[in-house]
């Protein structure tokens, strides 16, 4: 049997995670307009397959393909009513391809919706929304819930909250998006690294860090960032550099072989879990989990 994540994390081990999912579908035939979580349901082999494929590259971490599973953002395609098997089906399909070799890992993305006063939707929409869709996750045994690409702090702490009234064991990892500016790091919504740390700590959330939006140099200095302010665990995903359009094909440029070696930077500042998001593919995993079993 694994020790438990955190058992791992306090002895100071570097876990590895996967990388993306989503254009790793579009690559296998998801169309544009429709619901990446959809495939759960319809293509759950699909899903599986991608599962291996990241096992196999060394992740010891992987996720669930339920970024956008929650009722408020399953609603923008008339699919609220599936959230339970939608979920579920998506733990399952990782389930088939790792057994007991890798933790799973309940992804829960942005609803898509603002807040009140920015937008329309009350704080209780919110948090029920999150609530229905780590109650699925929690109950069809996941080993974490990551809840990622955050950029209003009060949207990640409702999550946060939503997972900690479900189970007070499960740990949650929460991850925040940054732009770089001229005063440095913050999100689209205006909160800087030191307010997002600390905010994201007093929450109760068991690991912090960023993910997507930037390639990975710039996410080490995040992470610089982020370390200078806390001692709880680290996690850092970075995309394969910024998307650019080639023959009306979004592509990726930084290799496996050079986020590899950045990852060094990374481990070398002592970041917990280090693994990809958009662009990141079973290879850039693979290079990455190389690099950092030649450090060890």
């Amino acid at each position: 049997m694994m020790k438990t994540l955190m058992e791992r994390l306090r002895s100071r081990e570097i876990l590895i995670s996967d990388g993306a999912i989503g254009s790793i579908l579009l690559s296998r035939g998801l169309p544009k307009a429709q619901c990446p979580e959809s495939y759960n349901i319809s293509h759950t082999d699909v899903l599986t397959d991608i599962a291996k494929e990241y096992l196999e590259a060394g992740a010891e971490i992987i996720q669930t393909n339920t970024f956008g599973a929650s009722p408020l953002k399953l609603k923008d395609y008339s699919l609220d009513e599936k959230t339970d098997s939608i979920n579920r089906s998506a733990v399952q399909a990782v389930r088939n391809a790792v057994d007991d070799k890798a933790y799973i890992s309940g992804s829960c993305g942005p609803s898509g919706k603002m807040l009140k006063p920015y937008g329309d939707i009350e704080p209780e929409e919110m948090y029920e929304s999150f609530h229905r869709q780590i109650t699925s996750l929690i109950s069809a045994g996941v080993d974490i819930i990551c809840i990622e690409t955050m950029t209003d702090i009060n949207e990640a702490l409702s999550a946060i909250k939503a997972a900690k009234s479900i189970s007070s064991t499960i740990p949650v990892m929460a991850t925040m998006t940054f732009d770089p500016t001229p005063r440095g790091f913050f999100t689209i919504m205006g909160t800087d690294i030191p307010t997002a740390v600390k905010m994201l700590s007093d929450s109760g959330a068991d690991v912090i860090g960023s993910n997507c939006g930037n390639g990975i140099e710039n996410m080490i200095k995040i992470a610089a960032d982020i370390k200078a302010e806390t001692e709880i665990p680290v996690i850092i995903q970075s995309n394969a550099g910024l998307p650019e359009l080639k023959d009306e094909k979004i592509i990726y440029s930084e290799t496996p072989e050079f986020m590899a070696e950045k990852a060094v930077e990374l481990a070398e500042l002592d970041v917990s879990i280090i693994g990809g998001c958009c662009g990141t593919t079973p290879a850039h995993i693979k290079a990455i989990r190389n690099k950092i079993d030649s450090l060890t």
